[in-house]
This record gives structure tokens, C-alpha cells and sequence, in this order.
């Protein structure tokens, strides 16, 4: 699976959000190291602690699936039905990622036009582990 092929998942999931409060629109598309694929969107609610983003929604669906290795995720952010910027992972997502996660791990972002590519080492440069 191409990183576009994520992107255009990562997209259709973002239609499937739940986001009255911001009017931001999240759709994440997590690929399995076996090639499957969990999509996730974000969904809100009025207490925003309660929010959980499509990063974390895909990588809970794989695992209640009982799927644990992956290789790449892309993550797609639209207002007003456009994608304007690139929308990386919130820091709760990069923990939650970085446990699943190998520091080979690719985050795929994309901005309408262009794509970037960071790995999980490179958004978790000190992330919290283990005492």
C-alpha cells in the first residue's frame, strides 16, 4: 500500500468525525505490518478530556483486533471540507503510538499538495518510558 493509498483512507475516515465543538475533522489511516489497515477518526465531546483523536481510535481498533505491529500511519486534518496544513499527532497520540510503535515506525502527514514523512524517533525524541 502506497503512502497515497493511506492518505485517501486517512481522508474517508476523516468524513466519519465527530467534531462539533472545533469543526476540525481528523481521519487517521494506521497500516498493519501484515497489510491490514484500521481507520479512525476524531470524535469530541463537550468535556474535551473526554476527545479521542483518530490516531488513538485507529490504533485501538487494531488492537482490539489483535493486531500489535505497525509500520506507517497517515494522518489527515480538514476544516471547511479542506485540508489546509499538516496535522501531526497531539503528544497524547505520540505516547500511545511510541508504545506500539518501533522508532522505524513512519508517520505519514499531508497537506493537500505535499506529503511529509517523520518517524516515530523523530516526534519522540524523549518520550516518557518505564522508571
Amino acid at each position: 500500500m502506497t503512502d497515497y493509498d493511506l492518505i485517501e483512507l486517512a481522508k474517508q475516515a476523516s468524513e466519519n468525525s465527530y467534531s462539533p465543538y472545533s469543526k476540525f475533522k481528523v481521519g487517521a489511516a494506521l497500516l498493519c505490518r501484515d497489510g491490514t489497515v484500521f481507520l479512525g477518526c476524531n470524535v469530541e465531546n463537550v468535556s474535551f478530556g473526554a476527545t479521542n483523536c483518530a490516531e488513538r481510535t485507529a490504533i485501538f481498533s487494531a488492537i482490539i483486533n489483535g493486531h500489535r505491529e505497525f509500520s506507517k500511519i497517515a494522518v489527515v486534518g480538514m476544516s471547511d471540507g479542506k485540508i489546509k496544513d499538516f496535522t501531526p499527532p497531539c503528544g497524547i497520540c505520540r505516547q500511545v503510538l511510541k508504545e506500539f510503535c518501533g522508532s522505524d515506525f513512519s508517520i505519514i502527514l499531508f497537506d493537500g499538495k505535499n506529503t511529509k514523512t517523520l518517524t516515530m524517533d523523530e516526534i519522540t525524541p524523549n518520550w516518557f518510558s518505564e522508571f
